[in-house]
């Protein structure tokens, strides 16, 4: 198409979505299987290609919980992704410097695994290869430059001149969104004066599908179990440190950053002999306090950014996106029964915008969205505090833990993803 055709024509679509990364390729792709009197009609707008650089889908891994696994699954989805898991059968939580320790077992909650572990960058390469079999309109590498907002949709103007009017708009496009930019839309945050440092790690031993959730008196310490990679026994390394410290480990020689770690975590997983590339960002609890806008809804990390403690924020953005494909389905099926039992000759699509069904959404996410905030704000304040009342407090909790294993049952529930159920 040349660009003068590009900028003439528009394409009139039910769902477009901004942002391609896990939320919206994901959502595009279980979006498409929702049947109806019509095929929905589905835009995906991503400013990147799959690659290293991608924000996205770039070297960090992510824990999928079982529960994200679950909704995968039955979105036709992790059968693609399932060779590209590391599965996590132990979570071994302790406190550095003190007696708190616990372990969690998938064997305890008769299971294989309590989750997996998968490297972005392949992810999106399988993601991507699915989209573009699909009928999904997919603009890519292409950048959202203006929203005209109009009663019964929303025309977007991208930067190739396309455009794009669809009757539901939702941003997947990140903390930093640009559609919530555009409609000026407020954001809470929280600082937690804290940094994450983020690589992979080679470590002597195997790790024997063990993650680890060590809490020091800078912040959270976590590593997760990657398949290991001509012959070396990885790990994927998330660091809380204070911003001054982190800065100053970022470019620290090797043998330095791992001498540190190694100090700050311990042998629990064997001797640490290298570490790849090291990436750091700062860490933040902020969200959205009403997800949605006129035909416009936000998920995944648009609508809430998450500490990393825990490994919560993919797993409630998924939350997000399986929430909004069901209510769809569901809306899709009411509208051809309805029509069915009218014994009408003409089709009426489904207004995927209307305002009933955005506000259906949120009030369907607020009770999850607002515990688990809740849930990692305590965590992070609590874990990252030497106060001796906190300290004695959260070591006695963990040793409980270990001691009457029934009250392991809700701290399992919720590191995978069900306790919303």
């Amino acid at each position: 198409m040349s660009e003068l055709q590009a900028q003439s024509q528009i394409n009139a679509v039910d769902i477009a979505i901004v942002g391609g990364a896990m939320a919206g390729s994901i959502l595009a792709l279980g979006l498409r299987k929702l049947k109806g009197s019509q095929p929905l009609k589905i835009a995906l707008i991503e400013a990147f290609e799959p690659s290293a650089s991608h924000p996205g889908f770039d070297a960090r891994s992510i824990a999928l919980s079982h529960g994200s696994i679950f909704e995968l699954t039955r979105l036709g989805l992790w059968e693609k992704l399932a060779p590209l898991g590391t599965a996590i059968e132990h979570i071994h939580v302790s406190d550095r410097g003190h007696l708190g320790m616990t372990c969690l077992d998938a064997a305890q909650f008769n299971l294989a695994a309590m989750g997996q572990v998968v490297e972005l960058s392949r992810v999106g390469s399988v993601l991507f290869d699915e989209l573009s079999q699909s009928d999904i309109s997919l603009y890519c590498p292409d950048t959202l430059i203006s929203i005209a907002a109009e009663p019964e949709h929303q025309l977007l103007t991208l930067a190739s001149g396309a455009r794009i009017q669809a009757k539901l708009l939702i941003a997947a496009d990140g903390a930093n969104s640009v559609v919530a930019q555009h409609f000026k839309l407020p954001r809470t945050q929280v600082d937690f004066n804290q940094t994450a440092l983020v690589a992979n790690i080679v470590s002597q031993d195997a790790h024997q599908h063990q993650a680890f959730e060590r809490f020091t008196d800078t912040g959270p310490l976590a590593l997760l179990p990657m398949a290991d990679n001509a012959g070396k026994h990885r790990f994927s390394l998330v660091w809380a440190l204070e911003p001054q410290r982190a800065a100053h480990l970022a470019d620290a020689p090797k043998d330095e950053f791992l001498s540190q770690l190694q100090q700050a975590f311990g042998y629990r997983a064997g001797q640490f002999i290298d570490v790849g590339q090291r990436v750091s960002y700062p860490l933040s609890l902020s969200y959205m306090p009403r997800p949605q806008h006129h035909r416009c809804l936000f998920v995944g990390n648009a609508a809430q950014t998450l500490h990393p403690i825990a490994g919560q924020g993919f797993n409630l953005g998924l939350r997000d996106v399986v929430s909004l494909i069901d209510m769809l389905a569901d809306a899709l099926a009411e509208s051809m029964a309805t029509q069915e039992c009218q014994l009408t000759q003409t089709t009426k699509e489904l207004d995927c915008g209307n305002s009933k069904l955005l506000h259906q959404y949120s009030l369907a996410r607020e009770s999850d969205r607002r515990s688990t905030l809740s849930y990692i704000e305590f965590l992070v304040r609590g874990f990252s505090n030497q106060h001796w009342p906190l300290v004695a407090g959260r070591n006695l909790g963990l040793r409980l833990l270990s001691w009457c294993p029934p009250l392991k049952q809700p701290v399992g529930q919720r590191a995978m993803g069900w306790h919303k159920y």
